[in-house]
C-alpha cells in the first residue's frame, strides 16, 4: 500500500486501459484522434464519446475513445502516444510527471472542461463528521492511477493523517467504492467528480449518504497547493440537508505540445461550436463556452487553441 500511494511516474501509466473503441479505417497519413477518458459511468467517458462524435464530423478526423482509471492513467496514455487528447484534473496536469521524470513535449490544454468537487462520502448515519475522524477507518482513497489518488493523500495530510499509517485504506474506483459502502465493507470513500456525480446519486438512492465538509481543510490545502479552490455542494444534492463546502479542481482537455497547431485549432473550434451537443451528453458540457473554457490556468493553452479562442467573436 505504501508504495502504491506514492506519487508515481505518469509516463508509465495507462497500461491497464480498456480497449480502443470506434477508430475508423484511416488513410496512413491521418492519425486518429484518440481520447483518453475515464470509467464507464463517469463524466469523462460521456463527454469524451460526445467529443469523438463531433470531431468525426468536424474537422472530419478518425477518432477513438479509451477508458481509463483516471487522470494519471490518461496522462500516461497521452505521453506514450496511445492517446492524442486526454481528460485530466489540473493538479495532475500541473505535475506533468512525477518523481522527476518529464515528458518529451510539454503538456498543454485545449480547454477547461468542468470543475470537480472532492467528495468524501460516508453513510448518513455514520459517526464520522470530520476528515480527522477517518483515523482507524476503512477508507477507499481512489483507484490506482486516478487523480483521486493524488488529492486524497494531500487532504489527509492537512489533518495530519496518512492512508498507510492511520487507516485501513483500499484503492477502488467510484463504482466499486459505492458498492462497498452500500454493503458496509468500507466506512468512507474519496471521489473527485462533477456535481452531481451519477454514481454517488445512485448510491444515495439505495443508502442515504453525507459528504464531509472540507472547508477548513481546503484552506490549509491551498497554502501548499494553490491549484485547488473551494466550492459548495448545494443542499438537496445526493439528498443533503445542508450545503457542504468541498475542495475543487479544474479539469482540462490535454494534448502535447507537438500537436499541429491547425489540428489543435480545429478541435477546439469544434468543441466551442458543438457545446450544445456536449451538454446533451452530460450537463458538465455546458461549461465549455469560450469565456470559461479558456481558463485552463495554471496549464498553458496550446497555441492552436489560442487561435481558436481569438477567432470567437466577442471574446
Amino acid at each position: 500500500m505504501t508504495r502504491a500511494l506514492r506519487r508515481r511516474t505518469v509516463l508509465g501509466a495507462g497500461l491497464g486501459a480498456a480497449a480502443l473503441l470506434g477508430v475508423g479505417c484511416a488513410p496512413p497519413d491521418r492519425t486518429p484522434v484518440v481520447v483518453a477518458t475515464g470509467g464507464p459511468q463517469g463524466v469523462y467517458r460521456r463527454l469524451g464519446e460526445a467529443m469523438a462524435e463531433l470531431w468525426r464530423v468536424d474537422p472530419g478526423v478518425p477518432t477513438g475513445v479509451l477508458g481509463s482509471e483516471g487522470s494519471v492513467d490518461n496522462v500516461g496514455m497521452l505521453v506514450s502516444g496511445r492517446a492524442r487528447v486526454a481528460f485530466c484534473a489540473a493538479d495532475v496536469a500541473v505535475d506533468g510527471a512525477v518523481d522527476g521524470a518529464r515528458p518529451r513535449h510539454p503538456l498543454q490544454a485545449l480547454a477547461r472542461v468542468h470543475d470537480d468537487a472532492i467528495h468524501v462520502v460516508v453513510p448518513a448515519e455514520s459517526p464520522i463528521r470530520r476528515l480527522a475522524d477517518l483515523a482507524g477507518r476503512r477508507v477507499s482513497v481512489g483507484a490506482r492511477n486516478s487523480g483521486v489518488l493524488v488529492v486524497a493523500p494531500r487532504l489527509l495530510s492537512s489533518v495530519g493523517l496518512t492512508a498507510e499509517r492511520d487507516m485501513r485504506a483500499v484503492m477502488l474506483g467510484l463504482d466499486e467504492s459505492a458498492a462497498a459502502l452500500a454493503r458496509g465493507e468500507i466506512d468512507a470513500f474519496f471521489w473527485s467528480g462533477g456535481v452531481p456525480t451519477a454514481g454517488v446519486d445512485r448510491l444515495a438512492a439505495v443508502r442515504p449518504v453525507r459528504l464531509l465538509d472540507l472547508g477548513e481543510e481546503t484552506v490549509r490545502l491551498r497554502t501548499r497547493y494553490p491549484v485547488y479552490d473551494v466550492t459548495t455542494v448545494p443542499a438537496g444534492t445526493y439528498g443533503l440537508v445542508d450545503p457542504v463546502s468541498a475542495a475543487s479542481v479544474r479539469n482540462v482537455l490535454l494534448v502535447t505540445g507537438d500537436m499541429a497547431p491547425d489540428l489543435a485549432e480545429s478541435l477546439t473550434r469544434a468543441l466551442l461550436e458543438g457545446r450544445e451537443a456536449l451538454a446533451v451528453a452530460d450537463p458538465a458540457g455546458r461549461s465549455i463556452d469560450p469565456r470559461s473554457a479558456i481558463g485552463t490556468q495554471p496549464v498553458a493553452l496550446h497555441p492552436g487553441a489560442v487561435a481558436a479562442y481569438r477567432a470567437v467573436k466577442g471574446l
